[in-house]
């Protein structure tokens, strides 16, 4: 293992922890900076590259299970969120992000090859551009607020953004871009959104990292752990930082400046490959 590698390692999870919760299309970013720049299939070979993909994704996902560890607590019935036992009305509860989880997880299943398939320079485009005008549409026709918090979801809104979150399975949509834009058009608030984003996050993205983990077993070997180790810390702190961030600054500048990102994004990439 050489220092190429591991600077390799983590510039990818580097990507992948500053553009998972972003919504702007963690896939699309990392087959861009893959394809285009770094080509880790090169270094280790297909199998392995997709192997490790899926390990910087745990590392994304332990970010979020550390920033909302109590949230998860609670809705798992092992401890009460602090500052909540006083307060009166509707919680978040586990059924309403099974229901919000049930509609894309089931679509990743039945789909999983053709899914996999998709994941090109070209599909990713189609999915920024489509993805992009989808944030603007929230930020221009969101309706009244009906829920300010993740607390005050319901089960209607908690399927419509489950629903909403199937067309991110086209590489490039992005899962956050997708949930957020579609809680804000059902009624939320940004940060409700957000956050219901997040936790709805960790399930299903851990879930099919660990099928694909079985998937690629055979391909974790010792020779090329110190490449997924430095990827799996690189994605865990880059997304510390990105998640915190985020959160502070999407009630303040919605999602327009997002989207603009990505047409302006895909416009490059349509110029690099044409």
């Amino acid at each position: 293992m050489n220092m190429w590698e591991i600077f390799v390692a983590v510039i990818l999870g580097l990507v992948e922890g500053l553009t998972e919760f972003a919504p702007v299309s963690s896939t699309g970013h990392m087959i861009i900076v893959d394809d285009l720049w770094l080509n880790s299939k090169e270094l280790f070979g297909s199998e392995v590259a997709n192997a490790f993909k899926v390990v910087i994704q745990l590392g994304s996902i332990l970010a979020v299970v550390v920033l909302f560890w109590g949230r998860f607590m609670d809705l798992l019935g092992l401890r009460k969120l602090k500052g909540t036992s006083a307060v009166k009305g509707p919680k978040l509860n586990l059924l309403q992000v099974i229901v919000g989880l049930l509609p894309a997880g089931v679509l990743g299943l039945l789909f999983e090859d053709y899914i996999d398939e998709l994941f090109n320079i070209k599909t990713v485009i189609v999915g920024l551009f489509l993805g992009a005008f989808l944030m603007i549409a929230a930020d221009k026709f969101r309706p009244k607020l009906t829920a300010e918090t993740v607390d005050q979801i319901t089960y209607k809104q908690a399927l419509g953004v489950g629903l909403i979150q199937c067309i991110s399975l086209w590489p490039g949509f992005s899962r956050s871009g997708s949930t957020i834009s579609g809680g804000v058009l059902l009624g939320m608030s940004y940060r409700a959104a957000s956050d219901f984003t997040f936790i709805m996050a960790v399930p299903i993205m851990a879930g099919a990292s660990l099928l694909k983990i079985v998937k690629y077993w055979e391909f974790f070997t010792p020779e090329v752990l110190p490449f997924f180790i430095a990827g799996f810390i690189s994605a865990f702190i880059f997304a510390l930082f990105c998640i915190r961030f985020f959160l502070i600054l999407i009630d303040k500048v919605k999602l327009t400046p997002f989207a603009i990102y990505r047409i302006v994004l895909a416009v490059v990439l349509l110029f690099i490959i044409w």
